[in-house]
């Protein structure tokens, strides 16, 4: 069986190493925070003092970051990653990453005979747990059947996409749906609310009609909760958003609805701070409303649909 390091063990690398973990792999993971790293060590990873260290010996260098110029710097900074990786051996990017430093790294890594495989997830932490996730792939086939068995082991519907890169662009093309959904959301459930609509009748109504999104039924309820917790930030939104915004430039795409949402996410970071939760800019809405978007009893944290009518079932709240 091979080996993986996972550096990076945030809301998602941390939900990644547990599972290949819990496939039986042997995983070595470092993180900044060693809290972070001394749950999955009680799981049965091995620890390591620094990235430099975790790439020893690997067969695959899974980075999991929040940004594309520190996925750069642990891969070719100072005391880089792939100066310790072995000929062979693949780094594997999940982050949500920019093409052109994806490409570079990429370059960089085959001059010392390192693959790289791109695999970034989408679809949720709370899929992410339970090794569901949707994995966007972007390498050398041959390769990606080489580490498709651990990749198969943190993701659940996997989607080869071409050649390094392609996941890349995808990728951001996914969030920025999923934004668009969110300040849909925000907006329609405040118009149900101010014309007297029942929220929680609303939110079932509108999942099972051509208004329904995955980011509506599930964000939704952290909304309705108050909790807002997406364990994705507006810093990791306006990033995203970003690239999104860069790659219509270069391909010279008019980004209108693009921009429009980039900004008002921008706006929010700058008002609400860079780690507060995405749905947090509900309350702009309500501020001008007069009125919060709050229903009782559900969940809060993100869930699929199906568990969130078994969580409301749980609390007595019938749909009908």
């Amino acid at each position: 069986m091979l080996t993986y390091s996972v550096v990076g063990l945030g809301n998602l690398g941390e939900k990644i190493s547990s599972n290949l973990l819990k496939q039986g792999f042997e995983v070595t993971v470092y993180d900044i925070d060693i809290n972070k790293s001394n749950k999955l060590a009680d799981m049965g990873a091995k620890q390591a003092s620094s990235s430099f260290e975790a790439a020893l010996g690997v067969d695959g260098f899974i980075t999991c970051l929040p940004s594309p110029k520190i996925s750069t710097e642990i891969m070719i900074g100072e005391n880089g990653a792939i100066a310790n990786m072995k000929p062979g051996s693949s780094w594997i990017e999940t982050s949500t990453t920019d093409v052109s430093e994806l490409e570079l790294v990429a370059t960089k890594a085959k001059e010392r005979q390192i693959n790289t495989i791109e695999a970034p997830v989408t679809g949720g932490v709370h899929r992410a747990e339970k090794g569901i996730i949707t994995v966007l792939v972007g390498a050398d086939k041959i390769n990606f059947y080489k580490h498709e068995e651990a990749i198969k082991a943190f993701g659940g519907k996997i989607f080869y996409l071409g050649d390094v890169g392609s996941a890349s662009v995808l990728k951001v093309v996914t969030n920025m749906l999923a934004f668009a959904n969110l300040i849909g959301a925000v907006e329609g459930l405040m118009l149900a609310k101010k014309a007297g609509l029942d929220l929680t009748t609303t939110y079932h109504a509108i999942q099972a009609s051509s208004g329904n999104s995955v980011e509506f039924e599930t964000v939704a309820p952290v909304i309705l909760n108050g909790s807002f917790d997406t364990s994705f930030t507006l810093k990791l939104a306006c990033k995203d958003l970003t690239l999104m915004s860069e790659l219509g430039d270069k391909y010279k795409i008019p980004m209108k609805f693009t921009k429009l949402i980039e900004q008002m996410f921008i706006d929010a970071k700058n008002r609400y701070g860079d780690d507060e939760w995405t749905p947090i800019i509900v309350k702009d809405v309500e501020e001008v409303a007069g009125t919060t978007i709050r229903a009782p009893n559900f969940p809060d944290k993100m869930m699929d649909y199906k568990d969130v009518v078994e969580f409301l079932d749980n609390k007595n709240q019938k749909i009908f």
